[in-house]
């Protein structure tokens, strides 16, 4: 085999963060009753979340905030556009979301199925995550992912992140792995494709949504079922 050592992100990749995000928000939706608040149209709000997490996630990578700041922040905003400004209700649905949503257990078609193909054809399976460490193990249990992954790399405990290259070196290093033989396989053009090559490493673009593509990966999929035509 040309590779040995297989580095998956999880968010998005694996893990369908926008579904299982979208289930939890609309659960605390209902449960602290935020139409009396004002907040009568979910879908707005929860399209409003999003952006306002994918900015500050972008600003988080970037070392401008910190991790608290990130987590608050993002709802907070996102009651403003809604014309809310209570911190304490801000702070309340942080804390609920981020105790709900690792439990939440909506994966991309054929996760399980891809990752046991390759589980049997002896790879090394691995995750790097820029997410929080307690969070993201906690999805994976919840899910049942966890069994697969020998190495758990996050930016939390590995004080980087993607598309650093301390991380990749840091997971690399971890999983006993040389360069020439890990592949990663993400779906952010910007913080797994390039941070890989960066380093030298081979990528897979799993381009879910048909994104432009700056650069040319080594492998694009569009679908995770499609890693058995070369793996």
């Amino acid at each position: 085999m040309q590779y040995k050592h297989l580095f998956f992100d999880l968010d998005h990749t694996l893990w369908d963060f926008d579904a299982n995000a979208r289930a939890t928000l609309k659960q605390l939706h209902i449960d602290l009753n935020l139409v009396s608040k004002g907040i009568h149209d979910f879908d707005l709000f929860h399209k409003n979340y999003l952006v306002h997490n994918e900015k500050l996630w972008a600003r988080y990578r970037n070392g401008y905030i910190k991790q608290e700041e990130l987590r608050i922040k993002r709802m907070w905003l996102t009651l403003l556009d809604f014309k809310i400004a209570d911190e304490d209700l801000a702070r309340q649905l942080s804390e609920l979301f981020l105790q709900l949503l690792p439990s939440r257990t909506i994966l991309f078609p054929d996760t399980i199925e891809i990752l046991q193909y390759l589980e049997e054809k002896g790879y090394q399976i691995h995750l790097i995550t820029n997410g929080f460490d307690k969070v993201q193990h906690s999805k994976l249990k919840s899910c049942g992912l966890d069994r697969f992954f020998r190495e758990v790399v996050t930016s939390e405990s590995s004080n980087s992140l993607k598309p650093q290259k301390e991380i990749y070196f840091h997971a690399m290093e971890r999983a006993g792995a040389s360069v020439e033989e890990s592949l990663m396989i993400g779906d952010s053009m910007e913080v797994d494709i390039l941070g890989a090559a960066n380093v030298g490493m081979d990528q897979v673009h799993v381009n879910y949504n048909g994104q432009s593509q700056p650069f040319q990966p080594t492998y694009t999929i569009t679908a995770l079922k499609e890693l058995k035509t070369f793996l």
